[in-house]
């Protein structure tokens, strides 16, 4: 080789060999998360924190739990998926499409009913002898998820129906496509009362909570996440999925009004 060859490759080799040391960890490819609407600022917090102590980016994609596990099922770019219930995680597990050696149970949460910041209504104690109607006045809706798919909805007419109410609430409920949709609605003095989480009503000032709903009266809440077994990224999810399970990540969560599993 010639020297003045020679000279020229090193020339060329020795920037080039820097810029690659210094390329930044935020070059790495991001990790997809697909999220339960009901963790947007509890997991956006972690996934920075996960990012500031890795260097591994982390990009998360928030829906109701349904619309996420159908889009796993049309083969939807994604890494890791939190649910907000046990059935549609079993949805995608019955379908070889998560990895149950990954799969743990994360979170727990409250449901509760609420109302405008502004309005009138005073806390009280939900039971079966509580009638909603007169807090709805006459034309007044009752704000819930979907019912028949969404997680929050499913709790919330699993809860009336336990008191022997949701037959006559039916009529004036508005159901919207997500929790966090649902939410607006009452945030936005559109809708007189809704049911959420706990950790949803934290994170909104706009309303206030007027009761906690038994914990016997609907099924348990419960936050599985899992690893999608279409992954393109395996080793980098399954430490994601480890490390939400951490104290670091707890902490978090607890800020943020979850109860940990």
């Amino acid at each position: 080789m010639p020297p003045s060859f020679s000279r020229h490759l090193r020339a060329w080799l020795l920037p080039a060999l820097l810029l690659f040391a210094a390329v930044p960890a935020s070059a790495q490819t991001p990790l997809t998360v697909f999220a339960a609407a009901s963790l947007k600022e509890s997991l956006d917090a972690a996934a920075a924190q996960y990012t500031r102590q890795t260097g591994q980016p982390v990009r998360v994609s928030y829906a109701a739990s349904s619309a996420l596990a159908r889009q796993i099922a049309q083969r939807a770019p994604a890494d890791v998926f939190v649910s907000a219930d046990q059935d549609w995680m079993d949805w995608l597990a019955e379908r070889g499409l998560i990895d149950a050696g990954s799969r743990r149970d994360l979170l727990g949460n409250a449901l509760v009913l609420i109302a405008p910041a502004g309005s009138a209504a005073q806390p009280f104690a939900l039971d079966a002898r509580s009638d909603l109607r007169p807090l709805l006045g006459a034309r007044g809706r009752l704000s819930l998820a979907l019912t028949a798919s969404v997680p929050a909805g499913k709790y919330a007419k699993a809860a009336f129906a336990s008191f022997g109410t949701w037959d006559a609430l039916r009529p004036r409920v508005a159901e919207s496509d997500s929790v966090r949709a649902a939410l607006a609605l009452v945030a936005r003095g559109e809708a007189p009362l809704g049911v959420v989480y706990a950790s949803d009503a934290r994170a909104e000032p706009r309303v206030k909570v007027l009761a906690t709903f038994p914990a016997d009266s609907h099924p348990q809440i419960v936050y599985p996440v899992a690893r999608v077994a279409g992954s393109a990224q395996p080793r980098q999810a399954d430490a994601f999925v480890h490390w939400l399970g951490s104290d670091a990540a707890s902490e978090i969560f607890r800020r943020h009004g979850f109860t940990i599993r």
